[in-house]
């Protein structure tokens, strides 16, 4: 679905992604790793159009995307989420979704004064939608709750909840579970397997949880210095000398040997 071609992004004299080329299967849930400051998080952005790469190409299913605007990939199906997640803070958990669907009949004022029942019609139906979303994440507990009152772990469900409100193709998640605790991010993991398994979402996640993306992914890309080190089964990944030796460190190398 993803293919990166000879990535260069830089900042000044300061290569940050150093000439990355990967690819991002269709239907997988890929895992992104590395030290910090290996680039991974510029890499999503360039992909994602947040920055504009130096040189270099990202296709989509074929189709060269490389610089597009995150607006142009939104409708395109491509969402990235961040590592600190952004919620509007004073509107309900609800209202936060159906915030998200693009082009609505009330967004403009000549609607708003001679389209009020489509406009109406149209809520309902967003807030069905919005429902449904909270029902499958499980946090329908939290419909009425003011976004900003939630959890570090709870946001991240409202992020992955945006993305069912526009039904996205591929999803790019920073540092999911930063600062989530474990039994949330047992319910993160698990809504994104069954987002992947049940309406066939391809994601790509940074995360520095080994064991959350042993569990969720395969591929596992490593990153280092900008470059790319090395892709396989998280179990291969941490055999990799090459791999412990840049990233992993000895304290993962003991616990593989023992």
């Amino acid at each position: 679905m993803i293919e990166v071609r000879n990535m260069v992004k830089s900042f000044g004299g300061f290569r940050a992604v150093d000439d990355a080329s990967l690819t991002i299967e269709t239907g997988s849930i890929t895992g992104l790793i590395g030290p910090n400051g290996a680039g991974k998080s510029t890499l999503f952005n360039v992909i994602a159009g947040v920055h504009k790469p130096t040189s270099g190409q990202v296709l989509m299913d074929g189709e060269d995307i490389t610089g597009l605007a995150p607006h142009q990939l939104f409708h395109k199906g491509l969402l990235r989420s961040f590592q600190i997640a952004h919620e509007f803070s004073t509107m309900t958990v609800r209202e936060n979704l159906m915030m998200v669907p693009a082009a609505q009949t009330g967004e403009t004022l000549w609607n708003a004064w001679f389209r009020r029942g489509q406009i109406a019609a149209e809520e309902r139906a967003l807030a069905e939608k919005a429902d449904e979303v909270l029902d499958f994440l499980t946090i329908s507990h939290l419909t009425h709750e003011l976004a900003g009152n939630l959890s570090g772990g709870q946001k991240k469900l409202l992020e992955l909840g945006r993305t069912m409100m526009v039904d996205a193709k591929i999803v790019f998640l920073d540092e999911v579970g930063a600062g989530v605790n474990r039994t949330l991010l047992r319910t993160i993991g698990e809504a994104i397997q069954r987002l992947n398994r049940e309406r066939g979402y391809t994601f790509c996640l940074i995360e520095h949880d080994m064991d959350f993306i042993a569990r969720l992914c395969d591929p596992v890309i490593v990153m280092a210095s900008g470059s790319v080190l090395a892709q396989g089964k998280a179990d291969e990944i941490m055999q990799n000398e090459a791999v412990i030796e840049a990233y992993l460190g000895t304290g993962l190398k003991n616990k593989v040997e023992t």
